[in-house]
């Protein structure tokens, strides 16, 4: 199994950064595709950024394309989302997640099969 533990979410005021941590353990082997997904309360699970180390490929969702940056550390098996000029509605429990191999970048919750327990982000306005 891997192993996914994330970190660096708190309060922050509206305009202000973050930078989320999820360091990968165990079974880490060709777990080529990482992303990140989010939850508010009542709502569903969203996909917020998506990495494929192995060509350094991006994606991000609409809502947060040119305000949060994804970026990956092989050697430390971890993966990070900066997150800058947040606003209320990022208010949600960030999850990271991690599947097997795969030649696309991946935007669905149900293509990830790993996941870390969240940390909680809360912009207040």
């Amino acid at each position: 199994q891997v192993q996914l533990v994330e970190s660096g979410g708190g309060l922050v005021q509206a305009g202000g950064s973050l930078r989320l941590s999820c360091a990968a353990s165990g079974r880490t082997l060709r777990r080529d595709n990482m992303g990140w997904f989010r939850q508010a309360p009542g709502k569903e699970r969203e996909f917020v950024a998506a990495i494929r180390w192995s060509t350094s490929s991006t994606y991000y969702a609409d809502s947060v394309k040119g305000r949060f940056t994804i970026s990956g550390d092989n050697a430390k098996n971890t993966v990070y989302l900066q997150m800058n000029r947040l606003k209320p509605e990022d208010t949600a429990v960030y999850y990271c997640a991690a599947r097997g191999p795969g030649g696309d970048i991946y935007v669905s919750r149900y293509q990830y099969n790993y996941w870390g327990q969240g940390t909680q982000v809360t912009v207040s306005s």
